[in-house]
């Protein structure tokens, strides 16, 4: 045993001796930094080593000492975004050349597959526009940079994962999130600086999915025994993807997160709106830049297999609330944004408008670009009257933009049962909607997309739509 323990130790002073600097997972060719602000550049050395970084922007070097487990960390103080690619060098002695690096914006995306779904679509589900895209992206290579985190998944934490930047072209865009890409290039577009997105999006996942094991912990209905989680399938494991795809790409200086989930947590008795509160939190805690933005896409219209009881409209609610229980966090409303053959689509094809949705969310409140209206419509009050239901609606930009084949509304008797209206018209003078229904001639409740697949199409300015409700 004592022989043993002496060739293992002989083995880590040959490997610490030898050992060339490394940087983290996302310092790389390629990669965008985090504008006006102290960005972390970091990685391994052979303990005790000294490392210097020389960004190509200053004349500035920063050192750091590796600690005993070869760990070294350095805060680069960055310019403002440009266009202008620049080279870091890090050496231990031997240097190393990280080269067309951009400074601008980083936004993190993650959730399901809807933030997964890339430009090239999946089998059976398109893209709206997505192969026009893919011809035309090479125009960015100079303005958008992508880093796709691989599907996988871990009951440890992982510390690194072996990927690269991409540069945008017909060859590497095919695999980007549709909806990140439309964010990027219009925030592009507008703050006039690059953007680097870190896409860690996994199909069907959970917000349990993406939860740290000590916050797993307290709940009572999740077990991490290794032989239940290896009895779930994949995409619904809890931890997994905490784990492998979100804790190796936490040190990272991120502008703000985007987050479309929620569909596999749908019928669900458990607090969606709590779990995905705790879950922020502790994103912003392990990324440690304090409350940065979290904008949320609130679940698509969709016709789950019945077995639900029409919940998905609790969720979207549980989304609300969830944003609402968290500082410098919004979301996006998208029940126009899928076609009536989408019925039995859980990816909606319109991707483009809700990914420059997010982006207008994070321009208004983030940038303070308010010339972008955010918020749409929301219910204010309402009144039944001569057999219609008078809905006050809240607008909070621009007033309500449609007033004509207003599709959405359902209203109710006194038994419940809704019934889609017939007859729906906007009273200019109260800014009301007025809702009847043939089938309903004394109407006690009304509701507005309230169901698992109800479309909607009333606007507000920047064709922002009505967000759901219902007066049960």
């Amino acid at each position: 045993m004592k022989r043993q323990i002496v060739a293992t130790a002989l083995v880590a002073l040959t490997l610490a001796a030898t050992a060339k600097v490394t940087p983290s997972s996302l310092i790389g060719d390629n990669m965008v930094l985090r504008q006006n602000t102290q960005a972390r550049i970091n990685g391994k050395a052979a303990p005790g080593a000294k490392v210097t970084v020389s960004p190509g922007w200053t004349d500035l070097n920063y050192t750091a000492t590796a600690d005993a487990d070869g760990l070294w960390e350095v805060k680069v103080e960055t310019p403002a975004g440009g266009f202008t690619p620049y080279s870091i060098t890090i050496s231990d002695g031997e240097p190393l050349i990280i080269n067309n690096v951009l400074v601008g914006e980083t936004w993190l995306a993650s959730g399901q597959s809807n933030m997964e779904m890339p430009l090239r679509g999946f089998d059976g589900c398109c893209v709206e526009g997505g192969y026009d895209e893919i011809a035309s992206s090479a125009d960015y290579a100079g303005k958008v940079r992508f880093y796709n985190v691989p599907l996988t998944r871990s009951y440890d934490p992982v510390e690194t994962i072996d990927i690269d930047w991409t540069v945008p072209s017909p060859e590497t865009s095919p695999i980007y999130s549709a909806i990140a890409w439309h964010f990027a290039k219009r925030m592009s577009d507008v703050l006039a600086v690059p953007v680097g997105i870190v896409n860690a999006a996994y199909g069907g996942t959970k917000v349990e999915s993406w939860t740290p094991r000590d916050i797993l912990e307290t709940y009572p209905d999740v077990s991490l025994d290794p032989d239940s989680i290896d009895r779930i399938i994949h995409y619904l494991q809890p931890m997994m993807m905490y784990n492998a795809m979100f804790y190796p790409v936490k040190d990272f200086d991120y502008s703000g997160i985007i987050w479309y989930q929620g569909c596999s947590n749908v019928g669900e008795k458990t607090p969606y709106a709590e779990r995905l509160a705790n879950m922020i939190t502790r994103w912003r805690q392990d990324i440690g830049a304090g409350d940065i933005p979290f904008y949320a896409v609130e679940i698509a219209p969709y016709e789950y297999d019945g077995t639900q009881d029409n919940m998905a409209p609790e969720l979207r609610r549980q989304q609300w609330l969830a944003v609402g229980m968290v500082p410098n966090a919004d979301m996006i409303c998208i029940n126009d944004l899928v076609y009536p053959h989408e019925r039995y689509n859980v990816h909606p094809s319109q991707k483009a408008a809700a990914g420059k949705r997010l982006c207008d969310l994070a321009l208004n409140k983030t940038y303070g670009k308010k010339q972008f209206p955010v918020g749409g419509l929301t219910y204010k009050s309402h009144r039944f009257t001569d057999g219609a239901a008078w809905v006050a609606i809240e607008s909070s930009n621009m007033g309500v933009c449609r007033n004509y084949d207003i599709k959405g509304f359902e209203v109710a008797g006194a038994d419940k049962i809704f019934h889609p209206a017939d007859d729906v018209s906007l009273n200019w003078q109260t800014n009301e909607v007025v809702v009847k229904s043939a089938a309903v001639p004394e109407p006690a409740y009304v509701r507005y997309c309230w169901g698992d697949f109800v479309l909607g199409n009333m606007h507000a300015g920047n064709f922002l739509p009505l967000r759901p409700f219902t007066t049960e």
